[in-house]
């Protein structure tokens, strides 16, 4: 079954759940649900990524491409391989 049949059905189930089912799904994922929406509430989270998002726009920041990313991980990685 796709991902997106799965859902819908879910979608369709939880609109349709008693009281006691829906708690009881939400128990089971209320800590993941935490953690995925608990930093859209961190305001210094947010704060931190509209800067980088504002930087990235106007070009201020240094970017690395892949082929530059990849070099340096691994002259990274022999650094600290144990020889």
């Amino acid at each position: 079954m796709k991902t997106q049949d799965i859902k819908q059905k879910l979608h369709r189930y939880i609109e349709n759940a008693n009281e006691k089912k829906l708690k009881a799904i939400y128990t089971m994922v209320e800590e993941e649900i935490e953690e995925t929406t608990g930093l859209w509430n961190d305001e210094e989270f947010v704060a931190e990524l509209e800067r980088r998002e504002k930087e990235y726009l106007n070009g201020t920041p240094k970017t690395f491409s892949l082929q530059e990313t990849e070099t340096r991980a691994r002259q990274a990685i022999k650094k600290v391989k144990p020889k």
